[in-house]
């Protein structure tokens, strides 16, 4: 089997090498290809990626922003099975070994997600409570329940190449919330399989737009549930959404950050 992992990234040489360092001590019965789509960084970041040449390819230019990023390290995926890993997120020891082992096991799936942590700048875990929350709601899947809250973490989340294509790749037009939108458009085409395992690390820090946006994250992705949940003949969830997941989740996280002092 072989994984394509693709990261995009842009200024994060603080914690890129811990990313990196995170795929390539993988080990198991399995190849991995790892694109790296730089958006052309003034810190060390190429500097950190040319180290790493021989184990994953890169390229370092202006580009238009995550999303298209994303879309060219997808572009030149050749493996089974696909992850996208920001460059401040890690894959957890022995999760591709895990996935491997799952897909092998279940090889119609398209998709399938697991739990992830959620950690500081330190790599310490962080916000128990929102992940326990997470992995109790991703234990039966819905795409209604999707449609109401955005449960699933994205570093922990694999898909096929066929099913990007199916979709039709990220949307390029989204800043905040690009992948809840591939997600939903993923639940139209098939339910997502679940590994009951813990399999990635989500970095929550003031200068990521979840957690230094989250206001305007929540707001983008509530107006992606509307639009999927018109489509599908069901607008009421897309109001359910604004009030249960969209103001109920920005205040949990204003006073999280109140008490984390930023």
């Amino acid at each position: 089997m072989k994984f394509s992992v693709v990261t995009p990234s842009y200024n994060q040489g603080a914690y890129l090498e811990r990313t990196l360092r995170s795929v390539h001590d993988q080990r198991g019965d399995f190849t991995i290809e790892h694109f790296v789509v730089d958006g052309g960084s003034t810190d060390d970041s190429v500097e950190i990626l040319r180290r790493w040449t021989g184990k994953l390819t890169f390229v370092s230019e202006k580009d238009r922003g995550q999303s298209h990023a994303l879309n060219k390290g997808l572009a030149q995926a050749s493996g089974e099975v696909i992850v996208w890993l920001n460059s401040d997120d890690l894959l957890l020891p022995g999760a591709l070994a895990t996935v491997a082992d799952f897909w092998r096991a279940h090889p119609e799936t398209r998709w399938a997600h697991g739990r992830a942590l959620i950690i500081d700048e330190h790599d310490r875990e962080i916000r128990r409570p929102v992940t326990a929350y997470k992995n109790l709601l991703m234990r039966r899947w819905s795409y209604q329940l999707l449609l109401l809250e955005n449960y699933l973490t994205q570093p922990a989340v694999f898909c096929t190449r066929e099913l990007v294509t199916a979709a039709g790749g990220i949307d390029e037009s989204r800043f905040f919330d690009m992948d809840y939108d591939l997600w939903l458009r993923f639940g139209l085409i098939c339910p997502p399989r679940r590994i009951d395992a813990d399999l990635a690390a989500l970095r929550w820090i003031a200068t990521c737009k979840t957690g230094g946006a989250f206001d305007q994250s929540l707001a983008a992705a509530n107006a992606t549930s509307r639009k999927y949940a018109a489509r599908i003949g069901k607008p009421w969830l897309g109001a359910i959404n604004h009030w249960w997941y969209a103001k109920r989740t920005a205040a949990i996280y204003r006073r999280l950050a109140r008490r984390r002092g930023g």
